[in-house]
């Protein structure tokens, strides 16, 4: 459902004035200002006023706002349960049963003017098929408007999104490359990162170089310009029958940032066979080792671990003890043992706060064969092979 005029409903609190519009002034008193009373377009306490007025309509009407995320808003009836996810003036509902979706159309357009865009296909760039046994996520249109943009529809295609032969540096001696055009480019690819978590890494990698980007830069970013052109209808696919138990997935790259000798951290969490949430972020201090690195990463992603797990429990869903997985065994044993030692003293108290999630039994950290280590695609990268391997097993595939 769209909301017309959204925010033209809230009711501000804050004073104030706007000039009278032109054609429109009072010929009585020529000099006075209007004080407002709704909120206009434009004003910085529009959003949050109509967030207001809507949020308590929906809680006079029997619903639940979520704890940790304020935007969804829950209704329960026996057994059933109807979800709504607000994004600004955008709304989107689902039930486990029809009549719940009928019973909240009517009750907003009661309230509101609203117009009703029937089954979720299309929301905020993301295109959503609704299948008898999943859905499926991709950003197909996306990527040829970006493709067509920046002028790599004719380009051919590559097999991976980042060579690993060659390693991106800051070459000073290289061609500059005009900083607004890539600096256009990578943010048109973070926003497609939304649904493409096998182009994460490579994106991730080429942002770091913004402030002053050479031809080299652009070479590695049409490089994913290229892949894309090769891929451009794959996306992620949620099953139904999957369970809805969650496990995360950590792991590092010791030393990968050249730059600064900075590890670079990867993680990744799933509902059951689902990819709900991934990141790939370099981290803020230089590690000695491949377990500092490790045990780094895994504390890092913890809180992600903990925030879903809060999430679900709005949904009426208990998640505890949920695995994070990781490949160095020297890293759990850290996670196991409480004792400070001349191994760890240096590392920083803030990522000891997965200590006292693994004594609590919220998480347990787990030994994983490296073979079998998902989030190296948000790591490093690899050839074809691999690649597809990784790919496949986050859940991503091609639509039809």
């Amino acid at each position: 459902m769209d909301v017309k005029s959204a925010f033209l409903y809230g009711s501000i609190e804050e004073e104030v004035y706007v000039c009278q519009p032109p054609g429109f002034e009072n010929p009585s008193y020529p000099d006075r200002v209007y004080k407002l009373k709704k909120a206009l377009y434009g004003l910085h306490q529009a959003p949050r006023a109509w967030y207001d007025t809507l949020s308590s309509y929906l809680l006079e009407n029997g619903f639940e706002r979520g704890v940790i995320d304020k935007t969804p808003f829950i209704k329960r009836k026996k057994k059933d349960i109807l979800l709504v996810q607000i994004y600004v003036d955008d709304i989107i509902f689902g039930s486990t049963r029809d009549n719940m979706c009928k019973e909240f159309e009517d009750l907003m357009h009661q309230r509101f003017k609203m117009s009703s865009m029937g089954e979720l296909t299309f929301f905020l760039g993301l295109q959503v098929q609704q299948k008898s046994d999943g859905i499926f996520i991709c950003q197909s249109k996306y990527v040829q408007d970006i493709l067509t943009k920046f002028g790599f529809s004719d380009s051919k295609p590559a097999s991976t999104p980042m060579e690993t032969h060659t390693q991106i540096t800051t070459d000073l001696e290289g061609e500059d490359m005009d900083v607004h055009h890539y600096r256009s480019m990578i943010g048109s690819l973070m926003y497609l990162t939304a649904s493409r978590p096998d182009i994460m890494f490579p994106v991730c990698v080429c942002a770091r170089f913004q402030v002053r980007p050479k031809q080299s830069h652009f070479q590695a970013v049409k490089r994913i310009f290229r892949y894309l052109k090769g891929q451009p209808r794959l996306g992620l696919w949620y099953p139904h029958d999957s369970l809805f138990d969650l496990i995360a997935y950590s792991d590092s790259d010791l030393g990968g940032a050249n730059l600064d000798r900075k590890s670079t951290s990867g993680g990744c969490q799933f509902l059951g066979a689902r990819l709900v949430s991934w990141q790939c972020k370099k981290q803020t201090t230089v590690s000695t080792s491949t377990t500092e690195a490790e045990y780094i990463a895994a504390a890092s992603f913890c809180s992600q671990v903990l925030w879903i797990q809060n999430q679900m429990l709005d949904y009426g869903v208990t998640i505890l003890h949920t695995p994070i997985f990781i490949d160095n065994s020297s890293a759990i044993s850290i996670v196991n043992n409480p004792v400070k030692h001349s191994k760890t003293k240096h590392i920083e108290i803030r990522y000891h706060f997965i200590r006292d999630c693994n004594e609590k039994k919220l998480v347990q950290v787990i030994k994983v064969h490296t073979d079998k280590q998902f989030v190296d695609l948000f790591t490093k990268a690899f050839a074809v092979g691999r690649f597809i391997f990784l790919v496949t097993s986050v859940g991503m595939i091609n639509s039809e």
